[in-house]
């Protein structure tokens, strides 16, 4: 399925499509009949001599400083060597195809006053599979990410480097760039006044990343729900705290969903009948996890409408409006709109990790367990059971607490002071990367342990508990005897990051909230 790019229609779910399964985009015709009319506009202002931004001035600290008619012809080059500036590894295919792809959708709106070939090249780079080779870190988030899409705008010059997969999918030879335009058939542009900088100044690699994290924590979070059904159903819940009419009286839409879906996942439980015995009130990390996971999804899609208005409005400066021969200077590229609501999204992560691995606490602490053996295991003190798992979420969820320090508020200035406040919405997009990954294992070690408590319990257990423990069964086997663990927590890290839980459950008991 062809996806059409046309400045306002793009979502989140269609970033993850282009992004990941390489589905080929297309340039809306109205959006490059625009972006020709602002073009035209531009160049007639050049004609005109008409000083603009970073067209024929220089840019930043030397924004005063204006260009002549030779030097304009060269500054753009110049512009994408001095800001092709990162450090450290590339950065994954995906987050880079994604930004691309944002960066079309920028141009969409024809605001930019690039040629057409410049966005036209990026689709077809997108379509037949060369990605630039961009270092992961360098960009403080505005102006935009310069150093990372500086790297990529190398390849509109038939330089720098790029991953070239002509059948698409997240591999691919590195090669020099224009060794990968030369086999994609994908001519080079070079690059005119205002091309270059039409091509770095917005805020999109980190944007990109920032959608696709949103993407991962929405299924993420439908995941810890499913295990906290099945720790609870495994630590005998009193299941009244789950009644969906608590929560709307409250009003919170997140913990509504949330509440729905535990009731869903525990549907035909014997723990629903009221026959089992019961605690009067379960401990604040049972009988709060709506809440706490409504709020978490509560902050994801605040996160996520903030996300899509920037995939779909025009981060750049300067901006040029046709209908009005009108050029505004200003910092759409400033990625705070975008790394605060992440910074915020990524705590809430983590914030359901805590409340995933206190459940874990009283699954494992003979104390708190209603009756399991201690730690999980079949002869306790000769075996260990599952103790150890706890040590492993607990490293996991330290990491992800440092982490989950905002970055958005620890801005530095650059350029002699002419960019002294800047987003590090990069470090977000980074640091978000990380704890998810933690994320992964913390649900992960979660779903082990409730696997194997809910072995040692003689009830029925939920449709959708059952699909879920059938689905790690899959993957890990009971633990009768002790055994080396790290095996089976990265089978499990694997197992939640693929979804395939949460695929299976829905195929059980229907499409969770």
């Amino acid at each position: 399925m062809t996806i059409v790019l046309d400045g306002s229609s793009l979502t989140i779910e269609k970033l993850a499509a282009i992004a990941r399964d390489n589905e080929t985009v297309e340039l809306a015709p109205a959006a490059l009949e625009r972006i020709k009319i602002c073009r035209a506009m531009l160049e007639e202002k050049l004609a005109n001599q008409e000083i603009m931004y970073g067209t024929n001035t220089g840019i930043g600290e030397f924004s005063e400083k204006v260009l002549n008619e030779e030097q304009v012809k060269e500054f753009q080059k110049y512009l994408i060597y001095n800001h092709a500036a990162g450090i450290g590894d590339p950065a994954p295919v995906e987050h880079v195809r994604a930004a691309l792809a944002g960066r079309i959708n920028v141009h969409a709106h024809g605001n930019s006053g690039c040629r057409p070939e410049i966005t036209l090249t990026f689709v077809e780079m997108l379509n037949k599979g060369v990605t630039p080779v961009v270092c992961q870190k360098g960009s403080v988030g505005a102006s935009g990410d310069l150093a990372p899409m500086a790297q990529a705008a190398l390849l509109l010059m038939g330089e720098g480097e790029a991953f070239y997969n002509p059948d698409g999918g997240t591999g691919g030879e590195r090669l020099a760039g224009h060794e990968a335009m030369r086999r994609a058939g994908i001519p080079i542009p070079g690059l005119q006044a205002r091309d270059g900088l039409a091509a770095i100044n917005g805020s999109n690699l980190l944007t990109a990343m920032s959608a696709l994290h949103i993407y991962d924590m929405e299924k993420f979070l439908k995941q810890a729900e499913i295990a906290a059904a099945m720790s609870i159903e495994a630590l005998l819940g009193n299941m009244k705290p789950y009644n969906t009419k608590l929560h709307e009286l409250r009003g919170f839409a997140g913990a509504i969903a949330s509440a729905k879906n535990i009731m869903r996942v525990v549907a035909g439980s014997d723990l629903t009948t009221g026959r089992m015995k019961t605690k009067v009130q379960d401990a604040y990390s049972m009988r709060s996890t709506p809440q706490v996971i409504g709020a978490a999804r509560d902050a994801v899609a605040y996160a996520r409408s903030q996300v899509e208005i920037e995939l779909n409005g025009v981060g750049d400066n300067p901006i040029f409006i046709p209908e009005d021969k009108l050029t505004l200077t200003g910092a759409n590229f400033q990625g705070s709109p975008v790394s605060l609501p992440m910074d915020m999204a990524g705590a809430a992560i983590t914030m359901v990790c805590v409340l995933a691995e206190r459940r874990l606490n009283r699954l494992t602490n003979p104390a708190l367990s209603q009756g399991l053996p201690d730690f999980l295991a079949h002869e306790p003190g000769f075996y260990s059971g599952l103790m150890l798992s706890q040590y492993t979420a607990d490293h996991l969820i330290v990491e992800q607490r440092i982490l989950s320090a905002p970055a958005s508020i620890q801005s530095i200035p650059a350029a002699a002071d002419q960019e002294d406040f800047v987003s590090m919405g990069m470090n977000t997009a980074l640091k978000n990367g990380q704890i998810l990954d933690n994320a992964y294992g913390v649900l992960g070690i979660e779903f082990m342990a409730a696997a194997q408590a809910l072995d040692f319990r003689e009830f029925t257990p939920g449709q959708g508990t059952q699909a879920a423990r059938q689905a790690i069964r899959k993957h890990v086997a009971h633990l009768h005897v002790d055994r080396p663990l790290y095996n089976d927590h990265n089978a499990m890290k694997a197992l939640v990051k693929s979804g395939e839980i949460l695929e299976r459950v829905e195929t059980s008991v229907g499409r969770l909230e």
